[in-house]
């Protein structure tokens, strides 16, 4: 096994907190189908939001989805005028087998984040 730490984003269209705690769930859920996570493997996740979603911590949905045991931190993405607005990204940290392709996951207008990425590692 290796150590792999694995991106992804998404987007909400209002800062409010039943839509930050939705797309944060699908987000985590999308990346751990995409890289065939097991929970035990992971170590810890890194969430972070644009300064304009204030309506509830995102970090939150991981334990409202039972992810009592993972380490969690939040933090504020710097406040760039031309930057995407209403964003979440997460970084996973988890155990893979190793040699494993880590596939990125970008959500909604976040797959704009990540041009560079073809179709098969984004899901829009």
């Amino acid at each position: 096994m290796r150590l792999y730490g694995i991106r992804g984003a998404t987007s909400v269209t209002k800062n409010e907190k039943e839509a930050i705690i939705a797309e944060t769930q699908r987000l985590l859920k999308a990346l751990v189908e995409a890289n065939n996570i097991k929970h035990e493997n992971v170590v810890s996740i890194i969430i972070t939001t644009t300064p304009d979603l204030t309506a509830e911590f995102p970090a939150k949905a991981c334990r409202l989805i039972g992810w009592h045991d993972v380490p969690l931190l939040g933090a504020l993405e710097a406040d760039v005028p031309h930057g995407l607005p209403l964003c979440i990204r997460m970084l996973m940290h988890v155990y893979l087998e190793q040699g494993s392709r880590v596939k990125p996951v970008y959500l909604n207008e976040a797959v704009n984040l990540r041009p560079d990425l073809t179709h098969e590692t984004t899901i829009s």
